[in-house]
């Protein structure tokens, strides 16, 4: 990794949705550099299954490599869970 991608990490993200239906897997890249909400959505779906509440719906996942930008609006009730594969850098 170098200084450039510094904290770079690439997630591929699918959404499971009650009924069985499925979003993506969508592709995104996160570091202190890149605005992607991948991390954000993760936090928000985990203190919703803690508390029930949700106070945002619209998240921004940036795929930097295809230079594609995915737009998810999710209602949480309707999420039955969040698949999150992050490729880690060799140490």
């Amino acid at each position: 990794m170098t200084t450039k991608n510094k904290g770079l990490t690439n997630h591929e993200v699918t959404v499971c949705l009650k009924g069985g239906a499925v979003l993506g897997p969508f592709k995104a890249t996160w570091s202190t550099e890149v605005v992607s909400d991948v991390r954000e959505l993760l936090k928000d779906y985990d203190a919703f299954l803690q508390t029930g509440k949700q106070t945002r719906f619209k998240y921004h996942l940036h795929d930097s490599d295809k230079r594609l930008s995915h737009t998810l609006v999710l209602h949480f009730t309707n999420v039955t869970g969040i698949y999150d594969c992050v490729e880690l850098s060799e140490g």
